[in-house]
């Protein structure tokens, strides 16, 4: 009998008496062992608790650290409570404090950390420096010198400063971003990954949708009425409602009934976590041969297929929740020159030249 495949951070092990048994070892979070055999009812619902448990609480509160008045340091702390960052979503809060936080705990050849920087020796030039080491990662100095440069206006709010240096850095060349997904991909996914599938049905979900992974994770049974799909989109706080399209509806009706509330689950019966849905996703993509897709691009080539059938951009906007028409022209960029010069003089009512075909001579 074969064993069915564990889940992730279980591992077999003996005991004193030789016995094979089950634990969960993970960092930062308790070890337990898990009743039951793999497979079994109780081995999946005793791993289910632990996921639900989470990581352990964390250990004493430390001192916090000496912040030097006027200081990035300050500055970071001083922004977070203003009334722009209150505003933000708790998870926006979170992934945007990870940046600010690691920024301004590096250190440079003096030893001295970036936070304790005063604010108003900040120049072109140190900026420049620190993207500049970082160029094997352009997106992220990107997203870096985003930052730095939404910290400094505060500075310039508050009167500490009166020009904000971020602004005069140099932005790197990223390319394209993330693939957008073609006809000919998304047939192939389809092919790989049958209706019956959870892989399937992200997809399906994904198109329709035009949603972030998050967005994905987190839709349920709730977001379907009335033959639509509610999406509330992660950025900027737009909803979204789109009509369920027939390959969602195969995709969803080829699932085994089940009493789950959300709709992306894993083999556990549990939904994805954000980033555990980006992984099994890629692995998805990889299992289709589609190495260089991600589901990403499914939000730009729901914006291709919708700027192909000539859709308007407040319309591709009603489906992506983008609210700059700048976006969504970036995504419209990925669709098929041709079908849209066709598409555009059908619409100009011109008859398009037939090509004249030449007869060969006789001979």
């Amino acid at each position: 009998m074969t064993t069915p495949k564990l889940p992730p951070n279980v591992r077999p092990v003996k005991d004193r008496h030789g016995k094979t048994r089950y634990r969960f070892r993970r960092k930062g979070w308790l070890s337990a062992y898990l009743p039951g055999e793999p497979g079994s009812a109780e081995f999946h619902r005793a791993y289910a608790e632990i996921q639900e448990r989470g990581p352990r609480d964390a250990g004493p509160v430390q001192s916090p650290r000496k912040v030097t008045p006027r200081s990035l340091d300050d500055l970071y702390q001083r922004m977070k409570r203003s009334p722009a960052w209150q505003k933000k979503k708790p998870s926006t809060q979170l992934n945007q404090s990870r940046v600010y936080q690691r920024f301004l705990d590096r250190v440079d050849r003096k030893g001295r950390r970036y936070g304790e920087r005063p604010v108003d020796a900040v120049t072109v030039g140190w900026l420049d420096s620190i993207l500049g080491d970082m160029a094997g990662t352009p997106g992220a100095a990107n997203d870096l010198r985003k930052k730095l440069k939404v910290l400094l206006e505060y500075a310039c709010a508050i009167e500490w400063r009166s020009t904000n240096p971020a602004r005069h850095t140099t932005k790197f060349s990223t390319g394209a971003g993330f693939h957008t997904w073609t006809d000919a991909e998304i047939a192939q996914y389809r092919e790989a990954h049958p209706l019956g599938t959870m892989a399937r049905l992200t997809l399906e979900l994904a198109l329709n949708t035009a949603a972030r992974r998050s967005n994905v994770a987190s839709l349920t049974r709730d977001s379907l009425e009335g033959g639509r799909i509610l999406t509330h989109h992660v950025k900027g706080n737009n909803s979204a409602s789109v009509p369920l399209l027939a390959t969602t509806k195969a995709a969803l009706d080829a699932l085994p009934a089940a009493p789950m509330k959300h709709l992306v689950i894993t083999q556990f019966g549990k939904p994805f976590t954000v980033d555990g849905l980006g992984n099994r996703f890629r692995k998805w993509c990889d299992e289709a041969g589609l190495p260089h897709c991600s589901i990403h691009g499914l939000r730009k080539a729901t914006a291709r297929l919708l700027a192909e059938a000539g859709a308007t951009d407040a319309e591709i906007m009603a489906v992506t929740g983008h609210t700059k028409a700048q976006t969504v022209a970036l995504y419209r960029s990925a669709a098929s020159r041709p079908r849209l010069a066709d598409s555009g003089w059908s619409r100009a009512n011109v008859q398009p030249l037939t090509p004249t075909v030449v007869q060969p001579e006789e001979k």
